[in-house]
């Protein structure tokens, strides 16, 4: 019994790794699928020890990006900042936004926007209230669904037969 546990754990300890190596690069990271490199004009960082932070980025290819935040309500951080670019078709975007105790706060000319609500009532919806309303009144339907004909069901089970 002690030669099977034994050999056990002679099996185990051999089983388990011995060490780490890094992961091989793949085909996927390679330069020709990333896509151009392009150069970073402007990087600036700035954190305060109370919590607040500045963040200046500007790529050669156009893209601006800059942040500020600090210390919010609860503990949170508000920030806002702005973002713009040229966009493939060549249209420049421009984005800024909010972001503290009542959420990301997106706005920018290019992102769709909700209808207005209470949204409005198309007239074949009205119409159709109005008929209802006139049947109702007629005393062809009722206001409410009709109670159930169904049997409640047994509490006893019938005797077998």
């Amino acid at each position: 019994m002690k030669c099977v546990i034994l050999s056990v754990l002679a099996a185990v300890s051999l089983a388990i790794p011995q060490g780490y190596e890094a992961p091989a690069p793949s085909s996927a990271h390679s330069r020709e699928f990333v896509g151009p490199v392009i150069a970073i004009v402007r990087d600036e960082r700035v954190s305060g020890n109370d919590g607040s932070y500045n963040v200046d980025v500007e790529t050669a290819n156009g893209i601006s990006y800059s942040e500020s935040g600090a210390p919010g309500a609860a503990g949170a951080i508000s920030s806002s900042g702005r973002l713009s670019y040229t966009a493939p078709d060549g249209t420049p975007v421009q984005l800024s936004f909010v972001a503290d105790e009542n959420g990301f706060q997106p706005q920018a000319a290019h992102l769709p926007v909700a209808p207005e609500f209470p949204h409005p009532i198309p007239q074949f919806v009205l119409d159709q209230i109005a008929f209802a309303e006139e049947q109702r009144a007629r005393g062809i339907i009722e206001g409410a669904p009709r109670e159930s004909s169904v049997a409640a069901p047994s509490r006893t089970y019938g005797s077998p037969q």
